[in-house]
């Protein structure tokens, strides 16, 4: 991707989205927006416990305590399973890899439709959650080196496992943009962004966060001034 398709991946798409638990934004705002194994870092989670959170999957959310930091919730991965990953994976990966591949990473939508799906599928519907609005280009300024891009759900394989290996995240710089924006007529050149590890000054990004079950907004947890 370069120079001009970057400008126009931005202003395609000037806000990210990420649904992160009901009730996490004041534990974000404080440690950042932190992946699944930053997380597990930052609760001194280690040996067998913290193996079977980020290598295997996750059937259902699971609760992190800690005495200082209190409660955090990891969520479940029930949209993949290892026998479709096993039908999917490239380059030699296993379903363990894949998971510690995803749990390393900040994820983002980059449309309201993919926000909007995964708010009323299934398992998530009919929950309340707290919905990040991020402001695409400064985040992108800020952690330009960190960021991969994907062109498919990378935590889904229903209804059909699309193939997905090494290539799958790529740098800005090597990401074919305009390839895929031909393959799929401009729609969807890029399914999700990501940030390895955590954004600890994430509220610097935020335009708003809301907290939302389904496509209804409940109210407005904060909003940049």
């Amino acid at each position: 991707m370069n120079a001009v398709e970057l400008d126009q991946l931005i202003s395609r798409h000037p806000v990210l989205f990420h649904m992160a638990e009901n009730g996490s934004w004041p534990s974000i705002r404080r440690h950042g927006l932190l992946s699944t194994s930053a997380l597990l870092e930052l609760y001194g989670y280690r040996g067998t416990e913290r193996h079977e959170l980020e290598s295997q999957r996750r059937p259902e959310s699971y609760t992190l305590e800690h005495k200082s930091h209190g409660n955090a919730v990891i969520r479940d991965q029930k949209p993949m399973t290892d026998s479709a990953l096993r039908r999917c994976l490239l380059d030699g990966l296993t379903p363990s890899d894949w998971y510690r591949t995803l749990n390393a990473r900040v994820f983002f939508w980059l449309t309201e439709e993919r926000l909007r799906r995964l708010l009323n599928a299934g398992p998530y519907a009919s929950s309340k959650h707290d919905v990040l609005f991020i402001e695409t280009r400064k985040l992108i300024e800020k952690y330009r080196e960190l960021i991969t891009l994907a062109p498919i759900n990378t935590g889904n394989t229903r209804p059909y496992p699309q193939p997905r290996g090494h290539a799958t995240f790529l740098t800005i710089e090597n990401y074919p943009y305009q390839e895929w924006f031909k393959k799929r007529r401009g729609i969807d050149p890029v399914v999700e962004l990501a940030v390895m590890d955590k954004i600890t000054d994430v509220q610097r990004f935020t335009l708003s966060v809301k907290e939302m079950r389904g496509e209804n907004v409940i109210r407005i947890i904060w909003n940049r001034t």
